[in-house]
Protein backbone atom coordinates (compact mmCIF):
# COMPACT_ATOMS: atom_id res chain seq x y z
CA UNK A 1 0.00 0.00 0.00
CA UNK A 2 1.18 3.41 -1.15
CA UNK A 3 2.53 5.64 2.09
CA UNK A 4 -0.59 8.29 2.60
CA UNK A 5 0.83 11.90 2.96
CA UNK A 6 -0.07 13.71 6.62
CA UNK A 7 -2.81 15.65 5.09
CA UNK A 8 -4.92 12.85 3.69
CA UNK A 9 -4.16 10.30 6.86
CA UNK A 10 -5.61 13.41 8.96
CA UNK A 11 -8.48 13.51 6.70
CA UNK A 12 -9.14 10.30 6.62
CA UNK A 13 -8.75 10.04 10.72
CA UNK A 14 -11.41 13.05 10.63
CA UNK A 15 -13.90 10.93 8.29
CA UNK A 16 -13.95 7.69 9.98
CA UNK A 17 -16.67 6.58 11.75
CA UNK A 18 -18.95 9.63 10.14
CA UNK A 19 -21.63 8.06 7.42
CA UNK A 20 -25.28 8.23 7.24
CA UNK A 21 -25.04 12.42 8.12
CA UNK A 22 -26.88 15.41 7.46
CA UNK A 23 -26.08 17.75 4.81
CA UNK A 24 -25.37 20.41 7.08
CA UNK A 25 -22.80 17.89 8.63
CA UNK A 26 -21.04 16.70 5.72
CA UNK A 27 -20.59 20.42 4.18
CA UNK A 28 -18.95 21.31 7.94
CA UNK A 29 -16.98 18.28 7.72
CA UNK A 30 -15.74 18.35 4.07
CA UNK A 31 -14.97 22.20 3.99
CA UNK A 32 -12.64 22.12 7.69
CA UNK A 33 -10.84 19.20 5.17
CA UNK A 34 -10.63 20.97 2.10
CA UNK A 35 -7.12 22.36 2.40
CA UNK A 36 -5.38 21.62 -1.14
CA UNK A 37 -3.53 24.47 -2.56
CA UNK A 38 -6.13 25.55 -5.37
CA UNK A 39 -10.46 25.79 -4.64
CA UNK A 40 -11.44 22.28 -4.55
CA UNK A 41 -14.86 21.37 -6.10
CA UNK A 42 -17.28 19.72 -3.85
CA UNK A 43 -18.87 16.98 -5.78
CA UNK A 44 -21.89 14.59 -5.08
CA UNK A 45 -22.57 11.25 -6.59
CA UNK A 46 -26.26 9.79 -6.00
CA UNK A 47 -26.66 6.37 -6.80
CA UNK A 48 -30.07 5.04 -8.23
CA UNK A 49 -32.18 1.98 -8.56
CA UNK A 50 -32.41 2.46 -12.52
CA UNK A 51 -30.90 0.33 -15.23
CA UNK A 52 -30.26 2.81 -18.20
CA UNK A 53 -30.05 0.10 -20.81
CA UNK A 54 -34.09 0.58 -20.47
CA UNK A 55 -35.06 3.73 -21.96
CA UNK A 56 -38.30 4.02 -19.57
CA UNK A 57 -35.28 4.01 -16.97
CA UNK A 58 -32.92 7.03 -18.19
CA UNK A 59 -32.38 10.02 -15.44
CA UNK A 60 -31.69 13.02 -17.24
CA UNK A 61 -32.21 16.89 -16.39
CA UNK A 62 -30.93 19.86 -15.80
CA UNK A 63 -30.81 22.56 -12.80
CA UNK A 64 -29.68 26.17 -11.72
CA UNK A 65 -27.88 26.04 -8.89
CA UNK A 66 -28.78 28.43 -6.48
CA UNK A 67 -26.09 29.81 -6.01
CA UNK A 68 -23.94 28.77 -9.32
CA UNK A 69 -20.90 26.20 -9.40
CA UNK A 70 -17.79 28.42 -8.86
CA UNK A 71 -16.48 26.73 -12.18
CA UNK A 72 -15.88 28.62 -15.72
CA UNK A 73 -18.28 27.48 -18.01
CA UNK A 74 -16.90 27.38 -21.61
CA UNK A 75 -19.57 27.41 -24.04
CA UNK A 76 -19.89 26.26 -27.80
CA UNK A 77 -23.00 27.21 -29.81
CA UNK A 78 -23.72 25.80 -33.23
CA UNK A 79 -25.66 28.48 -34.93
CA UNK A 80 -25.86 30.44 -38.49
CA UNK A 81 -26.12 34.26 -38.95
CA UNK A 82 -28.47 36.28 -36.76
CA UNK A 83 -28.18 33.47 -34.29
CA UNK A 84 -24.94 32.82 -34.02
CA UNK A 85 -24.60 36.99 -33.76
CA UNK A 86 -26.55 36.76 -30.60
CA UNK A 87 -24.62 33.53 -29.13
CA UNK A 88 -21.56 35.66 -28.99
CA UNK A 89 -23.22 38.52 -27.86
CA UNK A 90 -24.31 36.54 -24.73
CA UNK A 91 -20.75 35.61 -24.17
CA UNK A 92 -20.65 32.23 -26.16
CA UNK A 93 -16.84 31.05 -25.83
CA UNK A 94 -17.01 29.27 -29.66
CA UNK A 95 -19.49 29.83 -32.24
CA UNK A 96 -19.36 28.22 -35.79
CA UNK A 97 -21.34 25.82 -38.19
CA UNK A 98 -19.65 23.34 -40.52
CA UNK A 99 -16.34 24.98 -39.46
CA UNK A 100 -16.79 23.99 -35.49
CA UNK A 101 -18.09 20.83 -36.67
CA UNK A 102 -14.97 20.07 -38.39
CA UNK A 103 -12.51 21.38 -35.35
CA UNK A 104 -14.56 18.48 -33.22
CA UNK A 105 -14.01 15.95 -35.62
CA UNK A 106 -10.51 17.02 -35.48
CA UNK A 107 -10.46 15.76 -32.09
CA UNK A 108 -10.74 19.78 -30.59
CA UNK A 109 -12.93 19.72 -27.84
CA UNK A 110 -12.34 22.70 -25.60
CA UNK A 111 -15.60 23.62 -24.29
CA UNK A 112 -18.03 22.03 -21.21
CA UNK A 113 -21.43 23.19 -22.94
CA UNK A 114 -22.66 22.75 -26.04
CA UNK A 115 -26.01 24.29 -27.48
CA UNK A 116 -27.41 24.62 -30.97
CA UNK A 117 -30.12 25.67 -32.82
CA UNK A 118 -32.58 23.54 -34.32
CA UNK A 119 -31.48 23.90 -37.73
CA UNK A 120 -28.40 22.56 -36.99
CA UNK A 121 -28.84 19.09 -35.68
CA UNK A 122 -27.75 17.94 -39.11
CA UNK A 123 -24.32 19.17 -38.53
CA UNK A 124 -24.28 18.06 -34.96
CA UNK A 125 -25.66 14.87 -35.50
CA UNK A 126 -22.52 13.59 -37.18
CA UNK A 127 -20.55 14.55 -34.04
CA UNK A 128 -22.56 12.08 -31.63
CA UNK A 129 -19.61 9.68 -31.11
CA UNK A 130 -17.68 12.25 -29.70
CA UNK A 131 -20.03 14.17 -28.13
CA UNK A 132 -21.95 12.08 -26.79
CA UNK A 133 -20.04 9.99 -24.47
CA UNK A 134 -18.72 13.31 -23.09
CA UNK A 135 -22.31 13.92 -22.12
CA UNK A 136 -21.84 17.14 -24.75
CA UNK A 137 -23.99 16.31 -27.34
CA UNK A 138 -26.91 19.18 -27.65
CA UNK A 139 -30.67 18.08 -26.36
CA UNK A 140 -33.89 19.46 -26.30
CA UNK A 141 -34.89 17.90 -23.15
CA UNK A 142 -32.49 20.17 -21.18
CA UNK A 143 -32.52 22.87 -23.34
CA UNK A 144 -29.79 22.87 -25.45
CA UNK A 145 -31.18 22.52 -28.84
CA UNK A 146 -33.22 26.03 -28.93
CA UNK A 147 -33.71 28.89 -30.72
CA UNK A 148 -33.40 30.78 -27.76
CA UNK A 149 -29.26 30.74 -27.53
CA UNK A 150 -29.37 33.99 -25.33
CA UNK A 151 -31.06 32.20 -22.61
CA UNK A 152 -29.28 28.95 -22.70
CA UNK A 153 -25.84 30.53 -23.16
CA UNK A 154 -26.69 33.01 -19.96
CA UNK A 155 -28.05 29.35 -18.32
CA UNK A 156 -24.70 27.90 -19.05
CA UNK A 157 -22.54 30.74 -17.64
CA UNK A 158 -24.62 31.21 -14.64
CA UNK A 159 -24.20 28.12 -13.04
CA UNK A 160 -26.75 25.45 -14.70
CA UNK A 161 -25.69 22.22 -14.49
CA UNK A 162 -26.66 19.08 -16.37
CA UNK A 163 -26.73 15.76 -15.02
CA UNK A 164 -27.29 12.36 -16.64
CA UNK A 165 -27.10 8.68 -15.40
CA UNK A 166 -24.30 6.98 -16.43
CA UNK A 167 -23.94 2.96 -16.69
CA UNK A 168 -23.91 1.78 -13.41
CA UNK A 169 -26.38 4.09 -12.46
CA UNK A 170 -24.53 6.79 -10.72
CA UNK A 171 -25.85 10.80 -11.70
CA UNK A 172 -22.10 12.72 -10.77
CA UNK A 173 -22.08 16.76 -10.67
CA UNK A 174 -20.40 19.61 -9.05
CA UNK A 175 -22.38 21.38 -6.94
CA UNK A 176 -20.18 24.48 -5.63
CA UNK A 177 -16.22 25.63 -4.46
CA UNK A 178 -15.08 24.88 -1.09
CA UNK A 179 -14.57 28.46 -1.06
CA UNK A 180 -18.43 28.68 -0.93
CA UNK A 181 -19.93 29.54 2.75
CA UNK A 182 -21.33 26.84 4.14
CA UNK A 183 -25.06 27.63 3.65
CA UNK A 184 -24.53 28.32 0.03
CA UNK A 185 -23.64 24.78 -0.78
CA UNK A 186 -26.19 23.48 1.51
CA UNK A 187 -28.49 25.19 -0.68
CA UNK A 188 -27.03 23.90 -3.65
CA UNK A 189 -26.76 20.21 -2.49
CA UNK A 190 -30.69 20.23 -1.74
CA UNK A 191 -31.73 21.76 -4.80
CA UNK A 192 -29.67 19.23 -7.16
CA UNK A 193 -30.85 16.14 -4.69
CA UNK A 194 -34.36 17.38 -5.39
CA UNK A 195 -33.63 17.83 -9.32
CA UNK A 196 -32.81 14.30 -9.01
CA UNK A 197 -35.61 12.88 -7.72
CA UNK A 198 -37.95 14.70 -9.60
CA UNK A 199 -36.79 13.29 -12.23
CA UNK A 200 -37.40 9.69 -11.47
CA UNK A 201 -38.36 7.74 -14.48
CA UNK A 202 -41.89 5.76 -14.33
CA UNK A 203 -39.76 2.81 -15.15
CA UNK A 204 -37.68 3.04 -11.82
CA UNK A 205 -38.79 0.22 -9.12
CA UNK A 206 -38.16 -0.39 -5.39
CA UNK A 207 -35.94 1.96 -4.00
CA UNK A 208 -34.88 5.02 -6.57
CA UNK A 209 -32.57 6.92 -4.50
CA UNK A 210 -29.83 4.40 -2.63
CA UNK A 211 -27.02 6.64 -1.70
CA UNK A 212 -25.38 9.93 -1.74
CA UNK A 213 -22.08 10.78 -1.33
CA UNK A 214 -20.05 14.01 -0.58
CA UNK A 215 -16.80 15.17 -1.22
CA UNK A 216 -14.32 17.36 -2.15
CA UNK A 217 -11.77 16.96 -5.19
CA UNK A 218 -9.11 15.95 -2.93
CA UNK A 219 -10.92 14.73 0.14
CA UNK A 220 -12.71 11.32 1.39
CA UNK A 221 -16.38 11.51 0.67
CA UNK A 222 -19.02 10.98 3.21
CA UNK A 223 -22.48 9.68 2.67
CA UNK A 224 -25.61 11.39 3.48
CA UNK A 225 -28.83 10.45 5.14
CA UNK A 226 -31.19 9.71 1.98
CA UNK A 227 -34.39 10.11 4.00
CA UNK A 228 -33.20 13.41 5.69
CA UNK A 229 -31.63 14.86 2.07
CA UNK A 230 -35.11 14.19 0.57
CA UNK A 231 -37.24 15.40 3.58
CA UNK A 232 -35.73 19.06 2.71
Amino acid sequence: MANLGKRTTAARAEFAGKANVTIEEAVSLIKSNANAKFDETIDIAVVLGVDPRHADQMVRGVISLPNGTGKTMRVAVFARDAKADEAKAAGADIVGAEDLMEIVQGGTIDFDRCIATPDMMPVVGRLGKVLGPRNLMPNPKVGTVTMDVKAAVEAAKGGEVQFKVEKAGVVHAGVGKASFDEAKLVENIKAFVSAVQKAKPEGAKGTYMKKIAVSSTMGPGVTLNVEAALAV
